[in-house]
């Protein structure tokens, strides 16, 4: 229970860094309006927020929220800029997902040298 609760976290924050990311590029590149950077630094605030609620040190959480990361941002390739992720997406992504497993718990499994 406490893997499903730490991964949905770090999609919840990951979501909150992209959307953050997203909206400036959308500004920068694109020539939308202005007022898309205010939503985007509130998006950037709660990103910060929600790493600080993981009870792990924060490195530890920095390293594993990264593969959680490549994760979610494949599905905003796939779900809003419409490409479809190659095989070798996934398989690098499941890597990734089983790095953030292992950095994430397991210490719980093996003791210390």
């Amino acid at each position: 229970m406490e893997i499903i609760k730490t991964l949905s976290l770090f999609v919840v924050t990951a979501l909150a860094e992209i959307i953050g990311c997203y909206l400036p590029y959308l500004y920068l590149k694109e020539g939308r309006s202005l007022w898309l950077l205010f939503p985007a630094v509130v998006s950037l605030a709660l990103f910060v927020w929600l790493l600080t609620l993981h009870p792990q040190a924060a490195g530890r959480v920095y390293a594993a929220y990264g593969g959680v990361y490549i994760c979610v941002a494949l599905m905003w390739l796939w779900a809003i800029d419409a490409i479809r992720p190659a095989i070798t997406d996934w398989i690098g992504v499941g890597i990734c997902l089983v790095g953030v497993i292992i950095i994430m718990f397991g210490r719980q499994f093996i003791k210390p040298i």
